[in-house]
């Protein structure tokens, strides 16, 4: 399928630049993906509606969040070798070793061993290292400092790592260039449960952008839940470019996800599982809750739920891993039930992926093109660009500090 068919238009004053003036107060559109049936409600609304029967089924539905918090990535340097004409920007991706990051570099000239000055005397060095020698054209390279880099020093010294649609007025393009970060981001770019030692088996590291689904989620809204017997789990997938970075490929099926580590520990797995045993609705928070959940599944029956081996409906296991899976339409979906996510960006792995979940639902055979106007599009694709037309027409908030969506 063509990575053109994945573009919309959107009216500029539909993505949102500022969080709403208070977390979680925020529309919901929920899509019926079976019947293509939409509602417009308000997230504050979420226990009424998990609750009812579409969710309630063999008991409550299972949330599952992604509790990765979001370091403070964005970094900018004053060139001591190789004339760069601007500061230079970096957003670190990955920790390396004590003193190398794998970054995404802008406006920095990539040439191994040009120098930067950044904030308390520290100085980077381009470097090359394993696993970016084809990946120039995303401006992906090795950066290593005169002194370890920690989480302590870039909350002083780093920027919120804005994606690139949030301008606030200032003109230019890539990352950086627009996502000038303010004092209330630190905040509200970050999920309410972000926990810095989740993922800790998986070694250093955090976020370099959020689980924005999560964004949307209270203190007192998730007590509410709890208080509607809604329960949740948090895994965690440290968001990286396997999630983030664009589809430059013609065609979908040729484009390469880069690998973004994830864990699941032993009560969060025997809670899923024992969910599904009962015939629960899982409901992912976020895309990359249900990466983590499809990466994890593996065929075959739990041994402590005591059925035969080779059962169908596989499990969970806890442990922790690394995943470049990449949904697209036609995937068959083992754990999820339902997606609660934001509005996406055009072309990217994740309206693909919110296409693909939609597309699960219709009754047209994985794979199978739908043809409106006498265009081939994928299952699911027609029915989410009809839904983000009406949400644009209603005056949604689109992508990272916009409104959500509930896909069932």
């Amino acid at each position: 399928m063509r990575t053109a068919q994945f573009y919309f238009d959107l009216p500029p004053d539909r993505i949102a630049q500022y969080p709403p003036a208070e977390r979680g107060k925020s529309r919901l559109m929920t899509l019926d993906r079976t019947a293509g049936r939409r509602e417009h409600r308000v997230v504050e609304e979420l226990p009424e509606i998990l609750s009812g029967p579409a969710f309630h089924r063999g008991g409550p539905p299972l949330l599952v969040f992604n509790n990765s918090k979001v370091r403070r990535a964005k970094i900018t340097g004053a060139a001591k070798s190789g004339g760069a004409s601007s500061p230079a920007e970096f957003l670190l991706l990955n920790r390396v070793d004590s003193l190398t990051w794998r970054a995404m570099a802008k406006r920095a000239k990539r040439r191994r061993g040009n120098l930067y000055r950044f904030g308390d005397n520290v100085e980077g060095e381009i470097v090359e290292i394993a696993g970016t020698a084809g990946e120039a054209r995303t401006g992906i390279t090795g950066l290593r400092f005169n002194r370890p880099i920690d989480d302590s020093w870039l909350d002083i010294h780093g920027r919120v790592p804005l994606p690139p649609y949030i301008k606030r007025g200032i003109p230019g393009g890539g990352f950086g260039a627009g996502g000038k970060d303010e004092s209330a981001d630190s905040g509200r770019y970050q999920t309410v449960y972000a926990d810095a030692s989740a993922g800790a088996d998986l070694g250093p590291g955090a976020s370099a952008a959020a689980p924005t689904a999560g964004l949307h989620f209270t203190e007192e809204l998730l007590a509410r839940l709890e208080g509607a017997g809604i329960e949740g789990v948090f895994v965690t997938l440290h968001v990286g470019l396997g999630t983030f970075l664009p589809v430059r490929t013609e065609n979908v099926e040729d484009h390469v996800m880069h690998e973004e580590a994830y864990c699941i520990g032993g009560d969060a797995a025997r809670r899923i599982n024992a969910a599904r045993a009962g015939g629960r609705r899982i409901v992912a928070v976020g895309t990359t809750s249900l990466r983590t959940l499809e990466a994890a599944w593996r065929p075959g029956d739990h041994p402590e739920n005591g059925g035969p081996p080779g059962a169908a409906e596989g499990f969970i296991p806890a442990g922790e891993g690394a995943t470049s899976i990449f949904i697209y339409p036609g995937r068959r979906f083992r754990v999820a039930d339902a997606l609660f996510t934001n509005f996406h960006t055009p072309g990217s792995t994740l309206l693909m992926l919110a296409a693909a979940f939609a597309g699960a639902g219709t009754g047209v055979p994985a794979g199978e093109a739908r043809r409106p106007g006498g265009g081939a599009f994928p299952a699911g694709l027609a029915l989410i660009l009809e839904s983000y037309a009406e949400a644009a027409r209603e005056g949604y908030r689109f992508f990272s500090y916009g409104d959500a969506m509930l896909i069932y």
